[in-house]
């Protein structure tokens, strides 16, 4: 089977982190796991992965902190798999710039297209020429839309409780009805919540 790319799967879950490595390894990845963040951290520096699929909540090193490492130093994407999704994790996922946000229990089957919708993504962004920053179309525009999108599929599935292609299928039907971007939408998604959330 064609190797497909690198992911770093981090869960301190033995049976997650199996469930992961097993089922991503059969969709044609090379899968590498920690189930801490220290020696997730010390594989992403050797591995080099293309992506990393990181657990929030964890002894040691939190997957927020993996991530930091992974975005200032390796510049690797990731995304978060985690149980929780009060407001102030969902506002630190967004801060920290995830390609994608999943709420677990999850299904492999709700993983992998999520896995190679990020690969695919990074593959058109290396095919681009470079823009400049201040370039709407450029590094910082459509990547910050994108990870507005997935922000509010992630917060869809949860609320909702539906799987991600309901989820961005819900925002995509409400978007057309409002008469809105898609990208558009997700932003009021992610405000209306914000403002909600709001103390007092």
């Amino acid at each position: 089977m064609t190797n497909k790319g690198k992911i770093l799967v981090v869960d301190d879950d033995r049976l997650v982190l199996a469930t992961l490595t097993h089922g991503l390894s059969q969709a044609g990845y090379e899968v590498i796991d920690a189930d801490n963040g220290d020696d997730a951290i010390l594989l992403a520096r050797e591995h080099r992965p293309g992506l990393a699929l990181l657990d929030i909540r964890m002894e040691g090193k939190s997957g927020f902190d993996v991530a930091e490492y992974l975005r200032t130093s390796l510049h690797t994407p990731f995304m978060f798999l985690s149980a929780f999704s009060d407001d102030a994790t969902l506002e630190k996922v967004k801060a920290l710039g995830a390609v994608a946000y999943l709420v677990k229990p999850l299904d492999i089957r709700q993983i992998v297209p999520a896995v190679e919708a990020a690969f695919a993504h990074q593959q058109s962004r290396r095919a681009e020429p470079l823009r400049p920053a201040n370039d709407p179309g450029g590094p910082g525009g459509d990547e910050a839309l994108e990870q507005v999108v997935a922000l509010a599929v992630g917060i869809a599935m949860h609320r909702f409780s539906l799987d991600r292609r309901q989820a961005l299928e819900r925002l995509r039907r409400q978007a057309l009805h409002d008469g809105l971007s898609l990208d558009e939408q997700a932003r009021r998604f992610v405000c209306a919540l914000e403002t909600l959330s709001a103390p007092g």
